[in-house]
């Protein structure tokens, strides 16, 4: 068994199923080991940041690392932009990074790079293996790295020659022991109890607080109290509709989002952080809770649902909260916007679906209307770096068989990892693409509306444009093999998505917005 044949059957014994790769010269060994040591699926994608927003995707929904395989330090900064929103999102991850042979370095080939600080850049565990003997323990620390404090990022560097080299038997039954989320404090759930009583309180959720068990707590919790339920404006998993407690979700803009957490008096944060401003703007501060109303329950990395039990024992919370189903919105007539769109698909996506939101602006009013859908699971952009929703959705699809994955995106973020769609298509996802046509950024016209700024330049209105010519979304899908449509009507989009999610594979509907 050699160096790379070792780390596969370190990954497959230590529970890794997946691989998504976009692979070089320094990591055929690695593939060719693949079909050595059967039990580790490869999965290409034609570029790094697909391969990474498909990690993402699967460890959201599994709770545990896919691997990623990148090629040298390009291939890896190639991949870094869907790193950067998976550590926002707290997703376990495995990268494993082919490097140049050891004796090779030295005479700086074209591709050397410092790959150890990109890998640090979103990595908070970055080693390289030292010999093909102690391989099989460097990728199960590695996994464990991944696995520590509810899913962190974990890189592990492979040099060539250490692939090839013999690396005698594995050694069986080491498993590593992942640091677990921290527990909270009786004194801080104390606290927040005491935050909680009287008028004018919300309970600020993330993490495990978003999760099924974590919102049944919360809603006691608020049933006990009369406190609000909120969440942040960009989370990495909701699961919603049916049963399950309603959360407000903290609005994008900053003078939105102090008009709502300016209601209240205390705000008791628990699974993630005081949340704070997008981007920075003249007048306006960068956290959205004043230190005095802030009331910290619980971190990410601290065991949240541990922390809300004691919180709903502290108060006496009843054990059942009975929550009231209510009506979807009707169904839109004539061209599409925003609303209509979104009004289609919280109407038609089917019980147990993931939504992977990227639609920014064309998809703003799609939380609301989609409050009373069937249960269903809801992922977005973490990170704000765009790109990472068809990725995304193509992990999600991978990790979850049999569940209908809906990435509900807009046209110029989608532009950003197109490429998703040909993994899509060979491998036969389950993945239906609604693009939400506007054919421009449109946040960059609605800033400069905010700004007010009423007669932009040519450059600036250019700028802003993905006209002159326009994405044929239709042709694109086509092209990457995924059956594809374009639609101007909201009658029309409701024919197609219904058709669309009783077929079997990937299927792309372009909704063009008037």
């Amino acid at each position: 068994m050699n160096g790379a044949e070792a780390l596969v059957a370190a990954a497959i014994e230590r529970g890794i199923e997946v691989v998504f790769a976009n692979p070089g010269t320094t990591e055929m060994p690695m593939v060719l080991a693949l079909d050595a040591v059967p039990g580790l699926k490869g999965i290409l994608t034609l570029h790094e940041n697909v391969a990474t927003g498909a990690a993402d995707g699967y460890g959201r929904m599994r709770g545990k690392p896919a691997m990623c395989l990148l090629h040298l330090g390009p291939g890896l900064a190639n991949g870094l932009t869907n790193l950067h929103n998976a550590r926002r999102a707290g997703t376990p991850i495995l990268n494993v990074v082919g490097e140049h042979a050891t004796w090779h370095v030295g005479a700086d080939p074209l591709l050397a790079s410092d790959l150890e600080g990109a890998a640090r850049w979103a990595s908070q565990h970055v080693a390289r293996a030292a010999c093909a003997g102690s391989i099989g323990r460097d990728l199960g620390t590695a996994i464990a790295a991944a696995l520590s404090r509810g899913g962190q990022i974990a890189t592990l560097i492979v040099p060539h020659d250490i692939q090839i080299a013999a690396a005698g038997k594995l050694e069986a039954g080491r498993s590593e022991a992942p640091n677990p989320r921290k527990p909270v404090a009786h004194e801080t759930v104390g606290n927040a109890a005491k935050a909680l009583k009287g008028g004018g309180r919300a309970l600020l959720l993330g993490a495990e607080g978003l999760s099924e068990a974590g919102l049944r707590l919360a809603g006691r919790i608020a049933a006990a109290t009369g406190a609000d339920l909120i969440c942040d404006t960009f989370f990495a998993r909701l699961e919603r509709g049916g049963d399950l407690p309603r959360v407000k979700k903290i609005p994008y803009f900053p003078d939105q989002a102090l008009e709502l957490t300016r209601r209240y008096e205390r705000v008791v944060i628990a699974g993630t952080r005081r949340p704070v401003a997008f981007f920075g703007y003249p007048g306006m501060p960068s956290h959205m809770t004043t230190e005095e109303q802030t009331v910290p329950l619980s971190s990410a990395n601290e065991d949240t649902l541990g922390a809300l039990a004691a919180l709903a024992d502290e108060l006496g919370a009843m054990r059942d909260v009975d929550v009231q189903q209510g009506a979807l919105p009707p169904m839109p007539k004539g061209a599409l916007n925003a609303l209509s769109v979104s009004a289609v698909i919280a109407r038609l996506q089917p019980e147990r679906a993931i939504v992977m939101d990227e639609a920014l602006t064309v998809g703003i009013p799609y939380f609301e209307l989609s409050q009373n859908a069937a249960r269903f699971t809801h992922l977005m952009l973490t990170g704000g770096a765009i790109g990472q929703g068809p990725g995304a959705a193509t992990g999600a699809a991978v990790a979850c068989p049999g569940r209908r994955v809906i990435n509900w995106q807009s046209d110029g973020c989608g532009a950003y990892s197109v490429q998703a769609l040909w993994t899509q298509a060979r491998e036969n996802l389950d993945v239906v693409t609604v693009i939400g046509s506007n054919r421009s950024y449109n946040i960059l016209n609605v800033e400069l509306m905010r700004a007010a700024v009423t007669a932009p330049g040519p450059q600036t209105r250019a700028m802003a444009s993905l006209g002159d010519p326009h994405l044929d979304w239709a042709k694109i899908g086509e092209g990457f093999g995924v059956p594809s449509v374009t639609v101007d009507t909201a009658a029309a989009l409701a024919r197609e998505l219904e058709l669309a999610l009783a077929a079997k594979g990937p299927r792309l509907i372009e909704a063009v917005m008037s």
